[in-house]
C-alpha cells in the first residue's frame, strides 16, 4: 500500500469515527483520552500543560482558538514559521514579544536533530505532530521514544487532507488548549464561510468547470517547472471551488513533479501558482513574496516574471489573464476556506460577483486572530 493510500485509510477511518474524548470533571485531575488524525488512541494523564508544536506553523491553528495568550502552553517549535512565514512570525512576535523570544527550537521532529533530553528539559508533556509525517515519525522510532520518555504525541493534520480534517484537528486542539468553547466558535464560522462556496458549485454543470493548473511554490527555483497537487491541499480547494483540477486527472497522490510540455498540451484555462515571503530564508527566490508585509507593486513585477518564463508567456491563460497567484501558506492552515473563495472568484465571476474574500479574512482577523490583518493574499497577472 503507498503513502497516500494509507493517508487516504486513515482519513476515511477518521471520517467514520471522528474522535471520542474523555468527560473531565476536573481538568488537571481527571485522565484525557482521545483519538487522534491518525487513528490512534492516546491518553494523557491531565490537561497538557507544556506543548511542543511539531512545525511552528501550527500557531496558524492555536492563535484562533485563544482569547489569551497563544503561546500559554507552548513551550517551543520547529523553526519553520520564522524561515518560511516571517511576516507572521513578525505580527505574533510583535503582539507577544516575550514568548517569541522564549520559544525553544526544538528542531525537526523526524530527523536526528530532535532531541528527547531537549523536549524532557522543558518539562513537556505533549508533542503535537503533521498527519503528513506520520510514517517518518514511526519509521525514527519518534513516537515510541517520546512515549517511553512519558511525552503524549497527537497527530492533527492541516496540510495533508485539509478540509476533511480541519474540523477535527480544530476540536481536539480545542480540547487539549482547554478551548472547546473557541473551537465550536471558529468551525462555526469555518462551516458557514465554506457553505458560501459548495452551495453554488454543487449546481454548476461539470462542462462548466474550468480546467485550472496549480503550481505548488512557483519560482521556488529559477527556471524550473513545475509541482503540482493532486486531489488533495491546494489540488482539492480547486474542485471545491468548482474547477477541474490538472494534477488530479493525472496521477493520484498528494503532489509530484510534472514536466511543462504536459502543461503546455493541456493548454490549462487557468493558472495559479502559490508564493509566501520565501527570500528572507532564500533569497534567490522568484516567487510573489505575499503575506503580511507583502509589498504590491513589487509582487505585480514578480507575477509578471513568472508569465514570462519560457513556454508560460504562450499559454492561453496568461494571454488572457487569468493567471493568479495566492498565498501559499493558506495550504497548511485552518482558515484554507479563505483561498477557497478566493479561486471560486476566479473560476467562476459571475457567479460569485457578491462573494468578498478579502472582507472574510479581515472578519477573520478581527474576530479569531490576534493581529490586524495587512499586507497582500493574492493577485493577478496584468
Amino acid at each position: 500500500m503507498s503513502f497516500q493510500e494509507r493517508i487516504v485509510g486513515f482519513a476515511g477511518a477518521i471520517a467514520a469515527s471522528a474522535f471520542f474524548i474523555a468527560p473531565a470533571t476536573d481538568a488537571h485531575a481527571e485522565a484525557l483520552t482521545l483519538t487522534d488524525i491518525a487513528g490512534r488512541e492516546v491518553t494523557l494523564p491531565e490537561m497538557p500543560d507544556k506543548i511542543i508544536l511539531g512545525e511552528g506553523r501550527m500557531m496558524y491553528a492555536v492563535a484562533p482558538l485563544t482569547d489569551g495568550n497563544p503561546f500559554g502552553k507552548v513551550v517551543g517549535w520547529k523553526d519553520d514559521l520564522i524561515l518560511y512565514d516571517p511576516d507572521a512570525f513578525r505580527k505574533f512576535e510583535a503582539a507577544y514579544p516575550e514568548d517569541t523570544a522564549r520559544m525553544i527550537n526544538f528542531g525537526n521532529p523526524y530527523v536526528g536533530d530532535f532531541s528527547i533530553e531537549a523536549v524532557l528539559e522543558a518539562g513537556a508533556d505533549l508533542v503535537l505532530l503533521d498527519l503528513g509525517n506520520l510514517f517518518k515519525a514511526e519509521d525514527t522510532g519518534l513516537i515510541e521514544n517520546l512515549d517511553k520518555a512519558g511525552v503524549a504525541t497527537v497527530f492533527i493534520d492541516f496540510r495533508q487532507n485539509p478540509t476533511e480534517n480541519a474540523i477535527p484537528s480544530m476540536l481536539i486542539l480545542g480540547r487539549l488548549l482547554g478551548e472547546e468553547k473557541a473551537a465550536a466558535e471558529f468551525i462555526d464560522f469555518y462551516i458557514a464561510e465554506m457553505r458560501k462556496v459548495s452551495n453554488v458549485v454543487q449546481s454548476l454543470p461539470v462542462d462548466e468547470k474550468p480546467l485550472v493548473f496549480v503550481e505548488n511554490a512557483a519560482g521556488w527555483q529559477a527556471d524550473f517547472c513545475c509541482w503540482t497537487f493532486g486531489s488533495f491541499n491546494y489540488g482539492r480547494f480547486v474542485e471545491l471551488a468548482g474547477g477541474v483540477n490538472y494534477g488530479s486527472t493525472k496521477f493520484q497522490g498528494y503532489q509530484t513533479e510534472v514536466n511543462l510540455e504536459g502543461v503546455i498540451a493541456a493548454d490549462p484555462d487557468v493558472i495559479i501558482g502559490t508564493g509566501a515571503n520565501w527570500a528572507e530564508a532564500k533569497p534567490e527566490v522568484t516567487a510573489t513574496l505575499l503575506g503580511y508585509d507583502a509589498n504590491a507593486e513589487e509582487n505585480a513585477k514578480r507575477i509578471s516574471a513568472l508569465a514570462e518564463r519560457t513556454g508560460f508567456k504562450d499559454l492561453r491563460a496568461v494571454k488572457e489573464g487569468k493567471m493568479h497567484s495566492i498565498y501559499h501558506q493558506f495550504y497548511n492552515s485552518p482558515y484554507h476556506f479563505i483561498a477557497i473563495q478566493q479561486i471560486a472568484k476566479w473560476l467562476h465571476p459571475d457567479e460569485f460577483e457578491e462573494l468578498d474574500p478579502q472582507a472574510t479574512f479581515d472578519e477573520l482577523h478581527a474576530r479569531f486572530m490576534p493581529y490586524d490583518n495587512s499586507g497582500q493574499f493574492w493577485l493577478t497577472v496584468n
